[in-house]
């Protein structure tokens, strides 16, 4: 979805404009240093923390810089948006600060705080759809029959020009950066970075970073065209795009260096350290960053950027995230053992477990398997520890006592 009045995408003119229309209403968000993630690159990392700014993400940056530049009759019409979450919040809340009447169309399953973030910032919040793709549709027949104007959350150049911003304030911060890395759903956050930063400092490199589960960006880029993924699935629920926007596929195929993309678990290792190394709280999708800086840190030539994109992560996403981290880094640790059912026997297991340092999370006591003896007894246990060496350290002393271990 191309503009005439930008025929290939912003350029740093629209972005600095971006910033002076942005001035007052958004946030400088800080640049904070992170000594862990700089020992493992073996160079200084910082994180631009985005999570920070008001509305909880970027997408503020983009949403305000696209509605001020509509005209009065624009405006009188309205405008609608499609999001989970973090574009929804940018639009009501750009809208309400411009006068403008604003609906925005959020799937039936978005998390309640979202839902309850976005009517406070003034939007009619309508709810359409189980996915954002028919959510989008439900939004695009709004702006059809009443004429509100859609504001899309990439693919446009006033958006890209918005999160282009992004990539000023770091030049400002960190003028000795290297590498920035930023995490690509759509594709506006990096494009329009993109476009800031090479424009100034082209010995800057810019990674886009994508989960494994919906980068449509690697074969889109092998194609030279935006390709659709026939599905996508990530907990990231910021990064569930399935195919690149128009305007910043152009602009990422032509000035972003590299696209990688992160597991699941590396996703999650990176919330975790997000909150404890930290103390930012941070969607997964914000966290990509970081994931790519965990999973091949030798890959980045510092002084590094990681922008933390945002941090509107829904409590129960949150905790799973959290408990899938910790699984990931050896700090939970699952085990099946056969006992003889007898008294004393689950107890003196236990004690086993206190003596080697295993906290006990919880305790599946099974008697009546068809599977089992008349005299045995399985016992599941979920337990936290300290690492990935402290789990090997447990099971060989539960080995030791003489407790066989199935699983």
């Amino acid at each position: 979805m191309s503009d005439p009045h930008h025929p290939e995408g912003p350029g740093l003119g629209d972005v600095l404009a971006a910033q002076k229309t942005l001035t007052g209403i958004t946030r400088v968000t800080a640049v904070e240093g992170s000594r862990y993630l700089g020992d493992l690159v073996g160079a200084p990392v910082h994180l631009k923390c985005e999570n920070l700014q008001r509305t909880g993400s970027f997408k503020l940056r983009g949403a305000y810089t696209r509605i001020a530049g509509l005209d009065d009759a624009e405006r009188a019409r309205g405008v609608v948006a499609a999001s989970a979450g973090n574009h929804a919040q940018g639009v009501a809340l750009a809208a309400s600060l411009l006068g403008v009447p604003s609906t925005v169309f959020m799937p039936a399953g978005a998390p309640l705080p979202k839902i309850a973030a976005t009517r406070e910032y003034g939007a009619e919040v309508r709810l359409r759809g189980q996915v954002v793709d028919e959510t989008l549709a439900a939004a695009e027949e709004y702006a059809r029959t009443t004429g509100a104007v859609l504001i899309h959350p990439f693919d446009h150049p006033d958006v890209v020009a918005g999160q282009g911003t992004v990539g000023l304030e770091i030049l400002e911060q960190c003028p000795e950066v290297r590498t920035i890395v930023v995490g690509i759903g759509g594709g506006g956050l990096a494009a329009g970075v993109a476009v800031a930063v090479k424009a100034l400092r082209p010995d800057v490199a810019v990674i886009g970073v994508q989960a494994e589960g919906s980068a449509a960006y690697p074969p889109s880029l092998a194609a030279g065209r935006p390709v659709a993924l026939p599905e996508v699935s990530t907990m990231a629920d910021g990064m569930k795009v399935g195919r690149p926007g128009d305007v910043p596929f152009r602009i990422i195929a032509d000035l972003v260096d590299e696209v990688r993309t992160v597991s699941e678990d590396a996703l999650s290792a990176a919330l975790l350290l997000c909150l404890e190394r930290a103390k930012l709280v941070v969607e997964p999708a914000g966290a990509s960053p970081v994931a790519a800086l965990l999973s091949a840190p030798e890959a980045f030539d510092g002084p590094v950027v990681a922008v933390l994109s945002g941090g509107n992560v829904d409590p129960v996403v949150l905790e799973r995230s959290l408990r899938h981290g910790m699984a990931a880094a050896g700090r939970y640790l699952s085990l099946r053992l056969r006992v003889p059912d007898r008294p004393g026997v689950l107890a003196a297991l236990l004690g086993a477990l206190s003596v080697a340092d295993a906290n006990v999370l919880a305790v599946n006591h099974v008697r009546t398997d068809p599977g089992l003896g008349v005299s045995e007894a399985e016992v599941e246990l979920q337990l936290e520890t300290q690492g990935p060496r402290h789990c090997v350290e447990v099971s060989e002393a539960l080995g030791a006592a003489g407790y066989r271990i199935l699983g």
